[in-house]
């Protein structure tokens, strides 16, 4: 199959494909999705095996409106009305209560009877999915458990003769996956992913909300089948170097001994720190120490050095950020990346 690039001129050609059950991977301010019809069983289970995703691992429905998400659930609370007026289009899936006749496909949801939504702000993604006449499945459009992609090129590196086409719109300006709400208990709202919207944010529109034990600790059962698998890890060991500790020359120089290729994956005042020290990489995710620069970097930086290292037996020192509200989506995706790994000497 050759995997053809779309830009916005060629948007019928690719919503004629959407709706001819193929799939087509489009731009969104987060991260670039891999769009399916939803209502489309045989066109959502191309969406897994493209990306080599686990079936009970429910999937996130893109929309143009509120209106298409009332066809499918069985209410929308008021407080989930109000997130919208304040957040939609933007980087906040809203999960609710599915009607009983709908006509999702079971394969979106994992057989859950809950499903999630968003509205992207993304004009591109928007018109396809009014001219595609069906809401979209969108999970990163990537091999899954790999960094996920805020470029087309990242897009086609994974999924290039899988896929039927990529609608490029150029890098995606927030850089990770959106706050994920469970709203199916409207009583007690609970973050289940956390992202560039936070806690703090939603608190101000709809007041108290909770965020799920499994995202405090570990050891507790996931909430969500989707958050038990292991996400956005390249090929070359990241291990993050704590804010806190800041020990960033200890562990340049314990790397080295090893023998170990080192790259970095820093803000400019860290690298600014390091110019004495032969690294073999670096990628500065911001200038200053700057939580949205590096959120929109972070994934691309890890990418990018991972295809820097190829051969080498090497290993990527990432800057960790406080662990404050602010800054949960950014350290969530990079504690996955490294597998929780933290550099001890």
């Amino acid at each position: 199959m050759e995997t053809k690039v779309y830009h916005q001129d060629k948007m019928k050609e690719a919503a004629e494909i959407i709706k001819q059950g193929g799939l087509i991977s489009f731009p969104t301010e987060t991260v670039y999705g891999l769009g399916a019809d939803a209502t489309n069983t045989e066109a959502v289970k191309k969406v897994y095996l493209a990306k080599g995703r686990p079936s009970d691992n429910p999937l996130i429905v893109h929309v143009d409106s509120k209106e298409m998400v009332e066809e499918y659930v069985e209410a929308i609370p008021d407080k989930a009305i109000q997130l919208m007026k304040t957040f939609w289009p933007g980087p906040l899936t809203l999960i609710f209560n599915l009607a009983q006749d709908n006509d999702l496909s079971t394969s979106v949801t994992a057989n859950l009877n809950t499903a999630a939504f968003r509205m992207p702000n993304n004009h591109v993604t928007l018109e396809l999915i009014r001219q595609s006449g069906t809401p979209l499945v969108g999970p990163s459009a990537n091999t899954s458990g790999k960094p996920s992609p805020t470029t087309a090129i990242h897009v086609l590196n994974d999924l290039s003769g899988k896929i039927e086409g990529v609608l490029d719109d150029g890098g995606c300006e927030v850089g990770i996956e959106s706050t994920v709400l469970d709203m199916s208990n409207p009583d007690m709202p609970t973050i289940l992913r956390p992202g560039a919207i936070t806690k703090e944010e939603i608190e101000q529109v709809i007041g108290e909300i909770a965020i799920d034990t499994y995202l405090v600790d570990e050891q507790n059962a996931p909430k969500s089948p989707g958050m038990k698998y292991k996400h956005y890890s390249p090929d070359t060991p990241v291990i993050m170097i704590d804010s806190e500790l800041d020990n960033w020359e200890e562990a340049i120089e314990y790397y080295q001994q090893l023998d170990k290729t080192v790259a970095i994956l820093s803000s400019g005042e860290i690298a600014d720190r390091l110019v004495d020290y032969s690294v073999f990489a670096l990628y500065m995710l911001s200038e200053k120490k700057e939580v949205k620069s590096a959120m929109q970097h972070l994934f691309g930086g890890l990418r990018a050095l991972d295809a820097e290292l190829t051969g080498y037996d090497g290993v990527i020192l990432a800057e960790g950020y406080p662990e404050v509200s602010q800054n949960a989506g950014y350290m969530n995706r990079l504690k996955k990346a490294a597998n929780q790994t933290f550099f001890r000497k």
